[in-house]
């Protein structure tokens, strides 16, 4: 399967289309400065303070931001399959009602479309419908904003039908409000990147056919949420606790999962590599037995019909008892990504569950980096791990492990005596594989136990418990 994976992966990258890409950056709505760049800031304050003499920071703090978000919208293009022809960067106090960017890097954009013989033009912000039609007009080539190329990055990945549904059901509510005057880019039939997904049953032509197949999908994703909700039913009456990992793309958590489950599922350095969610037994330190969940990652404004359309997948994470927030401790957007992680919890009623904060790539630090993760923790525990290495996984499972069973929590850990018949063999199996036995002795057919377990497996066999002496 993973091999079936990485081939797919290989074959959808074999044409890559150029694009010119084009970050704006509006000076009046400043993001929040990163960690890194507040660090750096610090430091120029010891400094000055130490020695008398004012020290700016070697980078100013706006643009490490831009910086790091420009990076990452290369990625972004890179993880859709397109080839970066040329990066065009604008600076301006607001949008441009009619273009979002002024007339003359409009008429730039144009020029340097030519040029590069650009098939497409990627603009890391998102378009109103009549600025992409006005950007169409102008330009020899197709228009893409944000939220399409992260849908066609979505479309790329979607392996099962449920995830191609929830795409497709994204994609249908994204085009809804752009079908007028969309001349050039909807007459094209999956031919490229933003292309992709329902495009070849011509929907983008009649609004009413449009809204009938968003009918259509819905029912079948309801359909798969009543399938998955029949599954979790059976799954509670053997109650097996759910460990969600949650965390911005590319953070490491498939690399995690793989590590702590030996799954063996896809691994890649691109963006939104895992789509459809997968669940694994894990087994604990105190022989409990839960299940992981790997999710697919959140990112700076996520357009929120994805968060809608997703949100039968997502719903492990409503359900779980414990999130792993895995963060990226090497990245210079540690706490901005970390806000918008949570702010996508919040948004599906999980920004209360209990968290334990998994700073993954700990192999890519140096020791002052890794001293100064302690300052950016949140609420909950915090583990510094390399999925990649092996360094730190067993704290973190005991951490699980305690978070699960301790003073509390859901499936508090607990200790029993029971008389159990030699012929419940199964019931024997049960406590011995999933507790620790403390004391044991046969009389006559019957055995003694003394249990010390998760309370969830020591209660499905109360009707052999001992009484406690009074």
């Amino acid at each position: 399967m993973r091999q079936a994976d990485e081939l797919r992966e290989r074959s959808l990258s074999t044409h890559a289309e150029r694009a010119v890409l084009v970050a704006v950056e509006f000076t009046g709505e400043r993001r929040q400065v990163p960690y890194v760049a507040a660090r750096a800031r610090a430091s120029a304050a010891i400094d000055a303070a130490a020695t008398g003499v004012p020290v700016e920071p070697a980078v100013p703090v706006a643009d490490l931001d831009f910086e790091a978000a420009l990076e990452e919208f290369r990625e972004l293009a890179r993880s859709a399959g397109a080839e970066i022809a040329s990066v065009m960067i604008q600076r301006r106090q607001k949008p441009d009602p009619a273009l979002l960017v002024g007339q003359g890097k409009a008429e730039e954009i144009v020029a340097m479309a030519e040029s590069t013989g650009a098939e497409l033009v990627l603009f890391d912000h998102d378009l109103s419908p009549s600025q992409l039609r006005n950007l169409e007009k102008l330009l020899p080539c197709r228009v893409i904003d944000r939220t399409q190329l992260i849908l066609d990055i979505f479309a790329r990945h979607a392996r099962t039908r449920e995830g191609q549904l929830q795409v497709e059901l994204a994609q249908l509510e994204y085009q809804l409000p752009r079908l007028a005057g969309r001349g050039k880019a909807m007459s094209q039939l999956g031919g490229g990147i933003g292309t992709r997904g329902p495009g070849e049953t011509k929907l983008e032509t009649d609004r009413r056919r449009i809204r009938v197949r968003i009918d259509h999908v819905k029912g079948q994703l309801e359909q798969v949420r009543r399938i998955r909700r029949q599954q979790r039913q059976r799954r509670e009456g053997v109650p097996v606790p759910v460990v969600a990992l949650v965390g911005y793309t590319n953070a490491g958590k498939s690399t995690l999962f793989n590590a702590l489950t030996e799954a063996g599922v896809l691994e890649s350095s691109r963006m939104f590599a895992t789509l459809d969610p997968k669940l694994r037994q894990l087994a604990l330190p105190s022989r409990r037995k839960v299940l992981l969940s790997d999710t697919v990652g959140f990112i700076r404004n996520l357009p929120h019909t994805l968060v809608t359309s997703f949100r039968a997948t997502l719903e492990e994470v409503e359900r779980a008892e414990i999130l792993l927030h895995v963060r990226d401790a090497s990245s210079p957007m540690l706490d901005e990504q970390k806000t918008q992680v949570e702010k996508v919890l919040g948004e599906l009623d999980a920004g209360r569950k209990p968290v334990i904060e998994v700073m993954n790539k700990a192999d890519l630090l140096d020791e002052a980096q890794r001293n100064d993760l302690w300052h950016h923790a949140g609420k909950g525990d915090l583990v510094t791990v390399s999925a990649k290495t092996g360094e730190g996984l067993e704290r973190l499972i005991t951490l699980i492990d305690e978070r699960i069973g301790g003073e509390g929590a859901a499936d508090p850990t607990e200790t029993a005596e029971f008389r159990i018949p030699q012929k419940q063999g199964a019931a024997l199996a049960a406590i011995e594989a999933g507790a620790f036995i403390e004391k044991k002795r046969f009389e006559g057919n019957l055995v003694y136990l003394r249990a010390r377990g998760p309370a969830s497996l020591l209660g499905r066999y109360r009707r052999f418990q001992l009484e406690p002496a009074s």
